[in-house]
């Protein structure tokens, strides 16, 4: 098959690798250092220098695509594969590659856009195409849906993927569709279809094959079969337990002394701050922007090392976009704080007025 098809390698490899020549024409406009990931909270918090981020995610690209191909066509049941499914995996990580590298060379230019916003689209899309393709796709061990009733029964692995075919057309769409939700619904709708296109396809095999055991060739043996999708469902419902915990909860508590304060905050490091340390203490109506540069961000708290035009460098412990923050100032470093709402953070305001006597 390398033979075959030795034109699309080539001209698939060149687009996964245009990314760096796009790179290379911006070199003078792109700054030195710009963001190349982000948070769950849309936020950035990782920072690359330009070199790096022009030209080490696409040769990463490069490689995972070439070991997609290096996969799919050492699969001897690929020989005969749908050529539609097959130029999929030509085009599908290219164009990741190009998309993904646009979007950070657009952000770093200063184009204004919600990137919470452009990825579920992105992935929906994605999804809506690999979709579309399931039902062309013919019974193989690496690409599809490939569980032990698919791959043990020609029936099955048909009727999964006419079926999974849907659920990821229906998925896709609705993450299309959470990108012009707000935030946080978006957010919640774009994980649970996810966490579908996962699993539903596996739970409809499963009992595709209870319902026809005689079809095709014969079942795995029925206790396998049970222990593989039990272990299937458990690991999703961890999986999605652990994304929404991190996401959606924690809290942030403060425990004072008498001669410091410390913050006790959900999945991140405590904090203690000595009272003489602090110079000034401000109480502000709204939140406090910036970029996380190394912590935990999510949608119910916003901890760790930040930056903005204001402060430059600053600490944070705050709840998820707070009604008022505590604004705290030793030298040139900052601390921003707040309680869970507008009276909580009041509320600290003035013990800390009171343990320090400023304000």
């Amino acid at each position: 098959m390398w033979k075959e098809h030795k034109g699309k390698i080539l001209a698939s490899s060149l687009l996964a690798l245009l990314p760096i020549v796009l790179g290379l024409l911006l070199w003078n406009r792109l700054p030195g250092e710009f963001a190349t990931h982000w948070g769950a909270d849309g936020e950035a918090d990782g920072w690359s220098v330009k070199a790096f981020a022009v030209f080490i995610p696409p040769l990463a690209l490069l490689a995972a695509h070439w070991l997609v191909l290096f996969f799919t066509f050492h699969d001897p049941k690929n020989w005969n594969q749908s050529k539609k499914v097959v130029n999929l995996v030509f085009w599908l990580v290219p164009c990741i590659s190009l998309l993904t590298s646009g979007m950070t060379y657009a952000l770093a230019l200063g184009w204004e856009f919600r990137i919470w916003r452009l990825l579920p689209a992105g992935l929906g899309v994605m999804f809506i195409a690999i979709g579309n393709y399931f039902p062309k796709c013919r019974p193989n061990y690496t690409i599809g849906i490939r569980v032990p009733w698919t791959l043990n029964s020609e029936e099955n692995w048909t009727a999964t993927h006419r079926f999974g075919g849907k659920v990821w057309a229906i998925g896709g769409a609705a993450m299309v569709l959470a990108a012009l939700l707000p935030e946080t619904p978006g957010m919640i709708v774009t994980i649970a279809a996810a966490f579908a296109l996962s699993i539903v396809p596996i739970v409809y095999s499963y009992l595709y094959d209870r319902k026809h055991p005689s079809q095709g060739k014969s079942a795995p043996p029925d206790k396998t079969a049970s222990a593989i999708f039990k272990a299937a469902i458990v690991y999703g419902a961890v999986i999605l337990i652990f994304v929404a915990a991190m996401l959606f909860t924690g809290k942030i508590e403060y425990r004072f002394g008498d001669d410091c304060f410390t913050v006790e905050a959900s999945y991140y490091d405590d904090l203690t701050v000595k009272y003489a340390d602090i110079d000034s203490i401000e109480y502000r109506e709204g939140n406090v922007g910036g970029t996380r540069t190394f912590g935990v961000g999510s949608f119910r708290l916003l901890l760790g090392t930040f930056e903005n035009g204001e402060f430059g460098t600053y600490t944070r412990y705050t709840y998820y976009r707070p009604e008022s923050c505590v604004i705290l100032t030793k030298g040139s470093k900052t601390l921003v704080l707040s309680g869970a709402d507008r009276e909580s953070t009041m509320k600290l305001y003035e013990t800390l007025v009171q343990k320090t006597g400023l304000g």
